[in-house]
Order: C-alpha cells, then sequence, then structure tokens
C-alpha cells in the first residue's frame, strides 16, 4: 500500500537527515489524515490506495500552481522548493498513462458510450474518471477529450 511506502520513507529520510525528504512526507502524511478525517462523513472508501492517489495528486497540482506563479513573480528560490516537494510526492503516485495511451482511452469510452459532440463530454470525463482516475492527469484529460468531441 502506498501510505506503508509513505511511512517507510519517512522512517528513512529520518535515519538519513534528509530534512527536505522528511519535510514534503509529513505533508503528505498530515494531508492523507485530513482526507481520513474527512472520508469519515461521506461514503466509505473501498480502496485505500485510491484515496492516498487522490491526495498526492491533488497536493501536486496545487504546487505546479504555485510554481507557476512563484515564476511569473520572479520568485524562482521558493519555485526550486516546490519543485522538489512535488518531486519527492511524486515517487509515490502510480505511472502516469502517456498522452497516446490517454487518447487511446478516450476513443476507447467514446465508442462505447457512442459519444458524438460536445453535448457527450461530462459522460465521457465521468467514465474515464471512474476507469483511469489514478493514472492520469485529469486536467490535461480534459483538453484532451475536448479535442476528441469537437
Amino acid at each position: 500500500m502506498i501510505r506503508d511506502d509513505i511511512k517507510q520513507a519517512q522512517i528513512a529520510a529520518m535515519k538519513a537527515g534528509d530534512k527536505e525528504t522528511r519535510a514534503a512526507v509529513s505533508l503528505m502524511q498530515a494531508a492523507i489524515k485530513n482526507r481520513d478525517i474527512e472520508a469519515r462523513t461521506g461514503p466509505a472508501i473501498a480502496d485505500d490506495d485510491a484515496l492516498v492517489v487522490e491526495v498526492l495528486q491533488k497536493m501536486v497540482k496545487q504546487r505546479r500552481e504555485s510554481i507557476d506563479m512563484y515564476r511569473k513573480g520572479g520568485r524562482d528560490e521558493l519555485a526550486d522548493a516546490e519543485e522538489r516537494e512535488v518531486a519527492v510526492i511524486e515517487r509515490f503516485l502510480p505511472q502516469q498513462l502517456s498522452e497516446e495511451d490517454t487518447r487511446a482511452a478516450i476513443e476507447t469510452i467514446k465508442a462505447e458510450l457512442s459519444a458524438s459532440g460536445m453535448k457527450d463530454m461530462g459522460r465521457v470525463m465521468a467514465e474515464l474518471k471512474a476507469r483511469h482516475a489514478s493514472v492520469l492527469d485529469m486536467s490535461k484529460a480534459s483538453g484532451l477529450v475536448k479535442a476528441a468531441l469537437s
């Protein structure tokens, strides 16, 4: 499980004296714990890895947005720190689908749903998320779906 890998990484970082990795892993654990608390009030999550992947993907997205803002503001040292955090977080995420594989998955779903235009984008996106959420960047997939349906 990814959660166990994260705990082991924190122990290894502590033993190695790697403060940056330890800090990033601590942030990941805190975000996962917050998500666990939120999940108590909602429906039960069947797959723990899916929950962890969702949290980590959200963290990566937030950091990428911060990196863009820091670069535009001329704060390269802060952007570099965020990039190092992204590198640590991405070690625990499953390998993402390539653009070619993403296009193939979209075409498969499009054919199965008989999707023909932009009115079907919601259905295609929902099915794509249901099947491939853990290995897809949904913001990039959205653009590919839009291109496939137009």
